[in-house]
């Protein structure tokens, strides 16, 4: 079977660190994080949405699907993660995997899904998750969709909020990706990421 994987940009937290509001919205070289996310993402994808509570217009000019979290109190990236596979099982049938980013990493690298979908069937493992520098990025994921039920019981039913905690319970591999010249998972959670972020745009001489 064809591999047909969905981008899901998970935007849903509550951005306490930055004041509140949504990171992805916090311009960086003129621009949007999101837009900088979408960029390199949507290439890589067979369609992006976005997982985003609350109200969706604010979002509009990205013309995107805006997925809610499916339990609602805030609980975590798993719930985003369930939202992307609960919207692609009612809206893509076609769609056998998501991948999961955070809405606040404008620098993900333009390789991230060939490279995590090889190294998975490589490794005959159920999931993916990214690495650099020694430290995993659970949320950096590739999930199929054929284990939304799962993830729901263990969401809703058992209260599992970790993404460890259930990744656990499946054969996953972790993909290794270099962290020079800039941490392709670096991501701007307070103020002070923003003006860390902008030094490492000029950097990589990329603004696109």
């Amino acid at each position: 079977m064809t591999e047909r994987i969905l981008g899901v940009v998970l935007a849903g937290g509550l951005a306490r660190r930055m004041g509140g509001g949504d990171k992805g919205l916090q311009q960086l070289g003129g621009k949007p994080i999101l837009q900088h996310i979408l960029d390199r993402l949507s290439p890589q994808v067979d369609g992006v949405i976005l997982n985003a509570n609350g109200d969706p217009a604010r979002f509009a000019v990205w013309n995107l699907p805006v997925a809610g979290d499916a339990v609602e109190g805030f609980v975590g990236p798993l719930a985003g993660v369930l939202a992307g596979l609960a919207w692609a099982r009612a809206n893509r049938a076609d769609v056998t995997d998501i991948v999961t980013v955070p809405g606040d990493g404008p620098f993900l690298p333009r390789d991230l899904v060939a490279r995590m979908a090889a190294a998975r069937a490589q490794g005959q493992a159920d999931l993916a998750c990214a690495v650099s520098a020694g430290q995993a990025y659970p949320v950096v994921g590739l999930w199929p969709v054929r284990l939304y039920d799962d993830l729901r019981r263990a969401v809703v039913e058992e209260d599992i909020r970790k993404v460890d905690r259930w990744t656990a319970r499946h054969k996953l591999v972790q993909v290794d990706f270099a962290a020079q010249p800039v941490d392709p998972f670096f991501n701007a959670n307070a103020p002070d990421d923003l003006a860390a972020a902008e030094s490492l745009l000029a950097r990589l001489g990329d603004i696109a």
